[in-house]
């Protein structure tokens, strides 16, 4: 992963010594809270319901084990003794004390980490596929041109105070795994028709009020184009997107509004002054960046060892984990290994302290120091030998990372929703641990595949309800929570946004919600037929029908 130069260094720890004056002087009375707030945002810092929350950047969810330590060491000296993950790869704490936050900057500077641009109207952390690097059918590694894009956006100047916040994440892969088409700007590397690597951009999408699906915006670019034509977009973002609104001020609204044509055309413009100029990316600098991202020191092994096989036939519990949780690798002898963070009972995401340390360990053992984050509040050991795996299964038991349940129902997205956040309208982690007692069989959850189910406490989306295949969103009815269900939605290839199915429920019906609509779908499928391919086919009508038939009675 990608190492600090002595420049990067120098970088944050004047942007660490400069916030520590910033906040001592808030202390003091010298800056008031409007001043201060624009300072403390930039660092990464909000104020939420019951305390301030502290998000920490993870550049496209990597991280080593002396990061990982850090954080746990964070977690227990300046929080409740947990973190949480969020939708972004990114990590949150939720108590942290406003006066001691510098100190906390400090030891993330320490192991190469901060919270710069976690918040404010600025260009957001870089995400991409959790697999990235390693994946069977990516075209090639995404990391580098993350990190190209993660060290253009910070700090640039033009970008600082854009019209509302900006994301960009990148894919590389068949399988969209990093929703690009649900992001301010979603880059996708391909292959032109010669065989080269090349760019599509999209641009426009977004969740939240207004969900949009981006739209591609030039297609085939040479990767030497990438940092103008992403600074060509966001000029002409800058420049007209509104500033009176903030919840029309997405470049999902501006996109909409001018058509993308219109779009495309004014980006166009923009970018004539910028191609084939000092901008372009020359290919020493993006071999530059891939040498930061070299293979591990792989072993020879024969795929599926023997033992492996026979470990599957004596332990039914390893032998499910491994079809839910071990993904394919392009690495013979070698796979990637999801650790679900959703244990019945315990916040969608949440780590503790001594977990974090625990999983610190096991990437040293198991994963050559590596850890990632994922959009799904997971965490993944991307490189783990296949004759390693059942003694790691073993531990990751004791540890409760081992849940069986990766890509099923109760593999929930959850943000922190009314318990922690300010803007929420309800509760989201009480639904999520609801629905998954309620679904607590492993073998009728694997009977019934994936399904995506999404939770968000209100209209933010943080929990990304919109495109879950089943998403839930919490609502306020005259000072009452209560929760809208939507059918649909999906984050790949085949991008589109639910559709609300009715009226909404109160908490105590949103479990019985989920079983009809999962009872409406067991019932209509075709054998081998999975959730989103059965809505597809037979509607909405049946599914609206069973909930409000029996809410009625």
């Amino acid at each position: 992963m990608y190492a600090y130069t002595e420049y990067d260094q120098q970088l944050l720890t004047e942007r660490v010594a400069q916030y520590r004056n910033q906040t001592q002087r808030y202390l003091d009375g010298k800056l008031n809270d409007e001043e201060f707030l624009a300072l403390r945002l930039q660092n990464g810092l909000y104020i939420q319901r019951h305390a301030p929350m502290l998000r920490v950047a993870i550049p496209y969810g990597m991280l080593n084990s002396a990061q990982v330590r850090v954080l746990g060491e964070i977690a227990r000296d300046y929080d409740k003794g947990y973190a949480h993950i969020s939708t972004r790869q990114n990590i949150q704490y939720n108590w942290p004390d406003l006066e001691l936050v510098p100190e906390i900057l400090e030891r993330l500077a320490s192991v190469q980490m901060h919270a710069i641009q976690t918040s404010g109207n600025c260009i957001r952390n870089v995400t991409t596929d959790q697999f990235a690097g390693v994946a069977p059918d990516e075209v090639a590694d995404p990391r580098p041109y993350c990190e190209i894009i993660r060290q253009w956006s910070t700090f640039h100047p033009e970008f600082a105070y854009l019209p509302r916040k900006f994301k960009i994440a990148v894919n590389a892969a068949e399988s969209d795994r990093a929703a690009i088409r649900f992001h301010d700007i979603g880059v996708e590397l391909v292959r032109d028709p010669q065989g080269e690597i090349a760019l599509d951009i999209w641009a426009g999408g977004g969740l939240g009020r207004t969900p949009v699906v981006a739209e591609k915006v030039v297609a085939n670019l040479p990767p030497r184009y990438l940092l103008s034509y992403l600074e060509a977009i966001l000029r002409v973002y800058n420049r007209y997107g509104r500033r009176d609104n903030k919840y029309k001020a997405r470049i999902k609204i501006l996109v909409k509004a001018l058509g993308v044509e219109a779009f495309r055309e004014k980006v166009e413009a923009e970018w004539q002054h910028m191609k084939d100029t000092e901008m372009d990316l020359p290919r020493s600098e993006v071999e530059r960046m891939q040498a930061q991202f070299p293979a591990p020191d792989y072993a020879e092994l024969a795929d599926i060892p023997p033992a492996l096989q026979q470990a599957r036939q004596e332990h039914p519990g390893f032998d499910a984990w491994l079809k839910r949780n071990c993904h394919a690798h392009k690495q013979a002898g070698y796979q990637a290994v999801t650790l679900s963070l959703k244990a019945t009972a315990v916040a969608p995401g949440d780590i503790t302290s001594d977990e974090l340390f625990a999983v610190a360990d096991l990437a040293d053992r198991y994963s050559f120091g590596e850890v990632r984050s994922t959009h799904n509040q997971n965490l993944v050991l991307a490189d783990v030998r296949q004759d390693q795996l059942f003694e790691l299964w073993t531990e990751l038991k004791s540890l409760g990372f081992a849940t069986a349940n990766i890509g099923c129902l109760t593999d929930v997205i959850c943000c922190p929703g009314g318990d922690f956040c300010s803007l929420a309208n309800a509760k989201s982690i009480p639904i999520a641990e609801q629905i998954q007692r309620r679904f607590d069989d492993l073998d009728y959850l694997y009977d019934l595949g994936d399904i995506d189910l999404n939770i968000s406490g209100c209209m933010n989306a943080c929990g990304h309800h919109h495109i879950g295949n089943i998403g839930i969103l919490g609502v306020d009815k005259k000072g009452q929570e209560f929760y809208q269900i939507s059918l649909g939605g999906h984050s790949g290839r085949d991008a589109r946004i639910g559709k609300i199915v009715g009226p909404s429920f109160n908490e105590e019906e949103v479990a019985d919600v989920i079983t009809q609509i999962i009872d409406v779908y067991v019932e209509n499928r075709i054998e081998g037929e999975s959730f989103l391919a059965t809505y597809d086919r037979i509607g909405m009508a049946p599914f609206k029908e069973r909930v409000y038939a029996s809410k009625n009675h």
